[in-house]
Order: C-alpha cells, then sequence, then structure tokens
C-alpha cells in the first residue's frame, strides 16, 4: 500500500473528525495540528511496522447550504 486516503469533516461539536477509506481507522482532534498528528499515530497503531502507507491524504468535505 503506497497511499491511505481520509475523509476530513468538520465535527458539529467543533473540531474534525477523520475517516480512512478501506481501513477502519477513526481519529479527531481539536484543531488541524492536533488532526494531524492523531491520524499519523492511528496509522501507526493500525498498521504492523513497515506495511502501513507511504503518503495520508486528506480529502476536506464540507456542506454548505445556500438559499435562493
Amino acid at each position: 500500500m503506497t497511499e491511505l486516503i481520509f475523509v476530513i469533516e468538520e465535527a458539529p461539536e467543533g473540531g474534525y473528525i477523520a475517516r480512512a477509506l478501506g481501513e477502519s481507522i477513526f481519529t479527531q482532534g481539536e484543531n488541524m495540528d492536533e488532526l494531524h498528528k492523531n491520524i499519523r499515530e492511528a496509522v501507526r497503531c493500525h498498521f504492523d511496522e513497515g506495511k502501513g502507507p507511504a503518503i495520508l491524504r486528506l480529502h476536506f468535505v464540507r456542506d454548505e447550504t445556500l438559499a435562493l
């Protein structure tokens, strides 16, 4: 595996939630620095050493509502 994609969403209570596509990895952070740290830590814990991805790609999803 060379790359793992995370979907990042704003949490309703503040901060961010991250979930990996294709793996059971979920984490959160109060700000972007904490989120980055927590994602790296979660990936290290999930995979055996040397078996994890080389690249972590973060895909940000944001909902917007427009009134007509």
